[in-house]
């Protein structure tokens, strides 16, 4: 019966059964079942397309669709029963089909195979693995946002070298990676439209001298066109790339964010509090709570990385058009994509539970001398000092409050004067975190009245 079945693609051309080995390399059943619902949408338009250029009957266009309607019901009910024998989600759907409407059911492979076939099927997944990656995006800005709004006006430290630089305001901070993960999701915008041509009507590799009708299915799948050569439609996999190219960005922000996370949750910063529910104790140390859900999405990256060079290394040395070589896709597409949807799932909810330690915020952003640039700022525009000269000055004044071990906001006038004489008590207008802040009006900047004037931008344009 296995022989059987695992010659039903190839006909009389092979008289001799298949090496067992060659099943074990040859299937893809375990993973390509998750292309049953765009197999059989795809399949379900191509017939009704073959009815209306009156290429098979009616009558057989209607026993193919109920039957499909049939298949797709048992998969959903877990009743389909998949055969590795029959190698692939395809041939076991047209196997199944046989089973239930007889004789009708090999009029559905008339004017396609299986290369613009599979091809329609994976772009309709990834299309619909976009959709969902632009849906989960949207998410996690709107969590960022209510955070950003929650304390635009909260001052925390900003890092360079993950040294004390200037202080910001944790608003800034949030709308960083909204700016990040909005270019994210501009990627994926961009790369469904260019993705969203349908291959199916391509056939081998060549088209087909049935007189079919592209833009019938293509409009019916919802493409935007049919692919315009019938070679590039069924050897391309740029879609795939793309959506790997795209999530492997969008994973390395979601790990620089979660790096921050467990930086910002641990005891020596407490900025931030992570909620339990992504967090996990110690099997042996009972105080501890651990950030496991952010050090995961930190790790996902790898995952998603290793899928796009996985996918480059498959495809980089084709010829056209279409080689076994790329069945190998699918697994890399799947994996990435699983990983992605759960990390992007994992993060918002993160930042909707996380809280944010005002306290232990502000008083961080005193710590190593934050409002030195202010300091030197107010030399430069009061005095008009070269920047040089007071960049000099302000490391002289620095110096004495690191020998004193106090802020420069607590150093006398008299001790700033010692270093240069022209600082006079307006000094002290620009050395406290808050003045410091509230002072970086340009566009884009970390003052609460720029951070809440870029929110509102950004919910008008998410129309949130």
């Amino acid at each position: 019966m296995a022989q059987k079945k695992s010659n039903l693609m190839w006909g009389g051309r092979f008289a001799a059964g298949q090496d067992t080995l060659m099943e074990e390399i040859n299937a893809s059943i375990e993973f390509d079942k998750r292309l049953a619902e765009q197999d059989i949408l795809a399949s379900k338009v191509h017939a009704k397309m073959l009815s209306k250029q009156n290429i098979i009957s009616e009558s057989d266009c209607k026993s193919i669709v109920k039957g499909l309607d049939q298949i797709a019901s048992q998969i959903k009910k877990n009743e389909f029963v998949f055969d590795r024998a029959l190698e692939d989600i395809h041939m076991n759907v047209e196997a199944q089909l046989k089973e239930i409407i007889g004789e009708p059911a090999g009029r559905l492979h008339t004017a396609r195979s299986r290369n613009d076939q599979v091809a329609t099927d994976f772009r309709l997944w990834v299309r619909d693995q976009i959709d969902l990656s632009q849906k989960l995006l949207r998410g996690l800005i709107e969590a960022l946002l209510a955070q950003a709004d929650t304390g635009a006006d909260w001052v925390m430290p900003g890092f360079t070298h993950l040294q004390m630089a200037q202080p910001v305001t944790w608003g800034h901070h949030m709308m960083a990676y909204v700016e990040m993960f909005s270019r994210d999701l501009s990627r994926f915008i961009d790369a469904r439209d260019r993705m969203n041509e349908c291959p199916l009507g391509a056939a081998a590799l060549a088209g087909t001298s049935f007189p079919i009708n592209r833009e019938t299915t293509s409009s019916a799948l919802a493409f935007k066109a049919p692919s315009a050569n019938s070679l590039d439609a069924v050897s391309d996999r740029d879609f795939a790339l793309e959506f790997l190219s795209s999530s492997s960005i969008c994973a390395m922000h979601l790990s620089r964010l979660a790096e921050e996370l467990v930086i910002w949750s641990s005891a020596q910063f407490k900025l931030i509090s992570l909620s339990d529910r992504f967090s996990t104790g110690s099997s042996i140390m009972p105080q501890k709570k651990n950030p496991d859900a952010a050090e995961l999405i930190r790790a996902k990256v790898g995952r998603i990385f290793g899928a796009n060079v996985a996918l480059m290394m498959v495809m980089k040395g084709l010829p056209l058009a279409y080689s076994k070589d790329m069945q190998e896709d699918k697994e890399q597409v799947f994996d990435a994509a699983d990983n992605l949807t759960v990390a992007l799932a994992a993060m918002t909810g993160m930042i909707k539970d996380l809280k944010a330690n005002k306290e232990n915020m502000e008083a961080a952003a005193h710590f190593g001398f934050s409002t030195a640039t202010d300091l030197a700022d107010w030399l430069v525009q009061k005095l008009n000092l070269p920047f040089r000269e007071a960049h000099h000055i302000t490391g002289q004044i620095v110096l004495i409050a690191e020998t004193k071990r106090c802020d420069l906001c607590d150093l006398d006038l008299g001790e700033m004067q010692e270093v240069d004489d022209r600082i006079n008590e307006d000094i002290y207008s620009v050395l406290s975190v808050h003045q410091s802040v509230a002072s970086r009006s340009s566009y884009g900047g970390t003052a609460p009245s720029q951070v809440r004037s870029q929110i509102k931008r950004w919910r008008d344009i998410l129309d949130l």
